[in-house]
């Protein structure tokens, strides 16, 4: 879990991760995206990769990265777990309701 919230750390990924919420793209459309190096984008994808937020599958010479959507889930709920979201107190209201 520690390299989810690594990879989640940089803006940059977490802006690739918004960009993907709407479906595959390839590695060039992404990089073409932010203003930073393509062996920049490269390192982005790899950490993101790595923490298994995203996967990338090649098609001829283009490779198209796609959301994982179960690691991130679980990341998500990982943190809602952390902050105690959703979880009752002992006066039976919600933690975040106060």
């Amino acid at each position: 879990m520690t390299d989810i919230f690594e990879a989640l750390a940089h803006p940059v990924r977490r802006a690739v991760l918004k960009k993907l919420r709407a479906g595959p793209m390839s590695a060039g459309d992404l990089a073409d995206a932010f203003p930073v190096t393509k062996p920049t984008m490269s390192r982005h994808f790899a950490a993101l990769k790595d923490s298994g937020l995203i996967r990338a599958e090649r098609i001829g010479t283009t490779i198209r990265y796609r959301l994982n959507v179960s690691v991130t889930e679980d990341a998500v709920a990982a943190v809602m777990g952390l902050l105690g979201a959703g979880k009752d107190d002992e006066d039976g209201e919600n933690s975040h309701e106060r």
